[in-house]
């Protein structure tokens, strides 16, 4: 089963490209730029990824960004990742940036969006893997710098399908974006929010009736409500689910406490994706791994995992029908 994990083509729907810097890019990138950066060795970089929750992991995970400055950094970063997709039979991906995180320190938009589509380019050129950008706005700011961020990002629609949330979740609910959302929404973007992760599930009915988004980022407090989960079963919204990621933060303890089959047999529309992990230990195969052995999943339950990454994913339903074929015919031949 483990072979069959690795093999089957998947896509995945909720990958920070900043969150893909694994310590040896991160240590080459600040000797590049001459970065100082609190940590002497791989190592040591390692060792401080043991986190408490969300924050102590942001903590970390913008001090780490700070290596990243120029076009080429942030092609070599999102190259790095394609290379991890070619490893995990990822045949499409949609990766989330956050530029606030880098024009706060002066890198210019044009800098990050350039660099990281040009590496997507290459690696549909190379290996045929496709892709999609979503921007991110950062919670833990206000709603006029994601407002600012929003009109830097319209010379470049034709690289960004979607916007996002993501950041430090709790005493930040969408509700808070809700103008932004409205503009990214009329200017034609497709619309995803970090909902119900660490925060109860009032955000996850906020993300879905105030912002209007299309899929929701994380997700697992739904089970906290009866009416939310019917509600979600009904109109099939997807769930980016980031098993690694809850574990690490301390949304669950351990995974034999995680949830993810049971929103999967209530007949949510569930994807297992890999959030951040060159922090969360773990790209997505080793997300699937860990939950086929640690909790009851089935060979059925992975198959229903991966199709519903694809039928969830931004592409068009020429493409959609193309991967699904390619899936079929996969699981003939095993």
């Amino acid at each position: 089963m483990i072979e069959f994990i690795k093999k089957i083509p998947k896509a995945e729907l909720h990958l920070h490209i900043e969150g893909s810097l694994e310590p040896e890019l991160m240590f080459e990138l600040a000797k590049r730029n001459n970065i100082k950066i609190p940590y002497n060795s791989v190592e040591e970089v390692r060792a401080a990824y043991d986190f408490t929750n969300l924050q102590s992991f942001l903590d970390i995970y913008y001090s780490g960004a700070n290596v990243l400055l120029h076009k080429k950094d942030f092609y070599d970063l999102t190259w790095a990742y394609i290379l991890k997709c070619v490893q995990n039979s990822i045949i499409h991906t949609e990766i989330f940036f956050d530029p606030q995180t880098h024009t706060q320190r002066g890198v210019s938009f044009d800098t990050i969006i350039l660099g990281i589509s040009q590496a997507l380019e290459d690696a549909k050129e190379k290996f045929g893997i496709t892709s999609n950008i979503i921007m991110c706005f950062l919670r833990h700011l206000s709603q006029e710098e994601a407002l600012k961020t929003f009109e830097e990002s319209l010379p470049f629609k034709d690289k960004i399908i979607g916007v996002g949330l993501d950041s430090s979740e709790l005493g930040h609910p969408p509700s808070k974006f809700k103008e932004v959302f409205k503009k990214a929404k009329d200017a034609g973007f497709k619309l995803v929010a970090h909902a119900g992760e660490e925060a109860d599930y009032s955000y996850i009915y906020e993300a879905l009736d105030l912002l209007d988004i299309q899929r929701i980022d994380h997700g697992v407090q739904a089970v906290h409500s009866k009416e939310l989960m019917e509600r979600l079963k009904k109109e099939q919204t997807p769930l980016t689910v980031c098993p690694n990621s809850n574990i690490e933060l301390k949304v669950f303890e351990n995974y034999k406490q995680h949830n993810v089959k049971q929103l999967l047999d209530y007949g949510l529309n569930v994807t297992i994706n890999s959030d951040d992990p060159a922090y969360f230990k773990g790209y997505l195969n080793d997300n699937f791994i860990n939950l086929y052995e640690n909790i009851d999943l089935t060979k059925e339950d992975i198959i229903k995992l991966v199709r519903n990454s694809f039928n969830s994913s931004f592409i068009s339903d020429e493409l959609k029908k193309e991967y699904l074929i390619k899936l079929d015919n996969f699981l003939e031949n095993k």
